[in-house]
């Protein structure tokens, strides 16, 4: 099997990375607001996620030196070329779930 294939399965295949994605799909978001949209995956699993798409350059973290500290998660370019991907995957789940 290709190898590229194999590493975005994987990367799609772990639970709750999809929906991280499809939740950024909407434009730049703070930690709580994802967490208000995915509110059965625990804070630790959301961090731990954040952490591994960050280090994939799918996910750019930014902080705000406000105060209090914004720090806000979109997708960089790659994640967002993962829109097509992302709406195909809710088209099926649509229509065949």
């Amino acid at each position: 099997m290709c190898p590229k294939y194999e590493a975005a399965a994987e990367l799609l295949g772990k639970k709750w990375t999809g929906l991280i994605i499809r939740v950024l799909l909407g434009g730049p978001k703070r930690f709580k607001e994802i967490k208000e949209q995915i509110p059965e995956m625990s804070d630790k699993m959301l961090t731990d996620r954040m952490k591994e798409l960050e280090t994939m350059n799918v996910v750019k973290r930014t902080v705000y030196p406000e105060m209090p500290v914004r720090i806000e998660y979109e997708l960089t370019s790659k994640g967002q070329g993962l829109e097509p991907v992302i709406l195909s995957i809710q088209d099926w789940g649509e229509e065949w779930m």
